[in-house]
């Protein structure tokens, strides 16, 4: 079952112009749309679905910047600046509140592993700091198993998936951008080399620009453009519960578990870090780019063989611009929560928490999340197509820091001063001979 998503109206006419059309409206695609309207640019938004029906909706809502690459600290900290004033920004409900994030350790050696992130948060002056098993248990009421300590920053925060993507785009339409739902963008047209429009199933678009927010479909787009983007999709697990009194407030994670409370009183609880991986034949094409993650986070991979191979290898991989795309053949990905990982998650944290033991599960749904090889997005030109830029490959960390990379692209498309450096999430950094990897700490 999908999450239930606020709704965004939006007309079916396409705009006659726009300086640039975004392609999907997810929180990326969203915030983009908004940042540029605000600074006065024509803009498109064209949605294949619906605003926020794949992972923007389906994630856990966390907004955090503890235990992040520090390649995305700078955007992470503008970002969570952006989201303390979403909801006046765009005069709705976004569920933002700041609550505080912890990371648990279940033993001395554990906690000494954590606190090897406090160099990178000192740098940046955050308030990540290490907790004792005192505090903990003082910080998150119910906790029955003693934890040897965690790592704790009070100002991190949370937002509600279901609204905050609708909330954005909404405001963004208000600033005057363009949105069209149902309605799949097949391809880019260009002109003496440079970006010139954009065709959809409802017609074409004369435009300047073009931003690919498509999350895990976006490999797909660039290929058909001849784009490598060494994406691939990786399968999120998460379940939330009926109201219930008397649990933590603070946003955790230990374990098999982790969870936020949500603005209705329940929970949503899945597991940091577990994720499961359907072989398909991208994960072969891309298998030397992603050995290195493989082989710091096996533990926590789960792979699966079975029919995505054959639903992928039959998916159409070229196409024309006038003939149907896999884009319109699939509006929504909708996949089959993985149970294992949700019957780990109930148990351990019915372990740590009594109170949910008898937890009532309203829904379990499933996300599929666009990682890259190093675990941080690209957010980049494309130096091969002047006028095309992407952003994706958020690798499960795309809610939090969405509104920055929204205004990133937004601030890279506009050509004035960008919010941060956008240097450490270029597409180049694979072919460059920059031989990126993932932070080994990172989560």
């Amino acid at each position: 079952m999908a999450p239930r998503v606020d709704s965004v109206a939006s007309g079916d006419a396409l705009p006659e112009r726009a300086d640039v059309v975004i392609v999907g409206g997810g929180i990326i695609g969203a915030s983009a749309a908004l940042f540029l309207a605000q600074k006065g640019v024509s803009v498109a938004l064209c949605e294949k679905g619906h605003i926020a029906g794949e992972q923007s909706s389906r994630n856990w809502g966390w907004c955090r910047k503890m235990v992040r690459d520090p390649r995305e600290l700078p955007l992470i900290i503008e970002s969570l600046r952006l989201w303390e004033r979403m909801n006046e920004t765009v005069e709705a409900e976004t569920g933002f509140r700041t609550c505080g994030i912890m990371y648990l350790a279940d033993s001395a050696a554990d906690l000494a592993q954590l606190e090897t992130w406090l160099d990178h948060a000192r740098e940046y002056q955050l308030d990540t700091h290490a907790i004792g098993a005192a505090e903990v248990a003082e910080r998150l009421p119910g906790l029955t198993k003693k934890w040897a300590g965690a790592l704790y920053t009070p100002s991190d925060g949370k937002g509600e998936p279901e609204l905050a993507a609708p909330a954005i785009a909404a405001a963004a339409q208000r600033a005057g951008a363009a949105l069209v739902q149902h309605c799949a963008v097949r391809g880019i047209e260009t002109a003496a080399g440079r970006v010139a429009g954009v065709v959809t199933e409802k017609g074409r678009i004369p435009c300047d620009a073009v931003v690919l927010a498509g999350g895990s479909w976006s490999r797909l787009f660039c290929g058909n453009l001849g784009v490598e983007l060494p994406q691939l999709k990786v399968l999120g697990s998460v379940m939330r519960t009926e109201r219930l009194d008397g649990g933590p407030e603070v946003s955790a994670s230990g374990g098999r578990f982790g969870y936020r409370k949500r603005m209705d009183g329940g929970y949503t609880i899945s597991t940091l870090g577990v994720r499961t991986i359907d072989i398909v034949p991208d994960s072969f094409r891309l298998a030397p780019e992603y050995l290195p993650a493989v082989r710091i986070h096996w533990r926590k991979l789960r792979f699966r063989f079975g029919a995505k191979f054959a639903e992928e290898w039959r998916m159409k991989r070229r196409w024309s611009l006038d003939e149907p795309t896999p884009f319109e053949a699939v509006r929504t990905l909708d996949p089959e929560p993985d149970p294992v990982i949700l019957d780990r998650a109930r148990d351990s944290i019915a372990e740590s928490f009594p109170i949910f033991r008898n937890a009532r599960i309203a829904e379990t749904w499933g996300g599929m999340m666009d990682v890259m090889p190093d675990a941080i997005p690209v957010i980049s030109a494309v130096d091969a197509l002047p006028g095309f830029f992407i952003a994706t490959g958020f690798s499960g960390h795309g809610f939090g820091i969405g509104p920055g990379a929204g205004r990133l692209v937004a601030d890279m498309v506009a050509g004035g001063p960008t919010i941060v450096d956008p240097t450490p999430f270029r597409l180049s950094r694979f072919t460059d001979g920059s031989n990126p990897r993932p932070h080994p700490m990172a989560s």
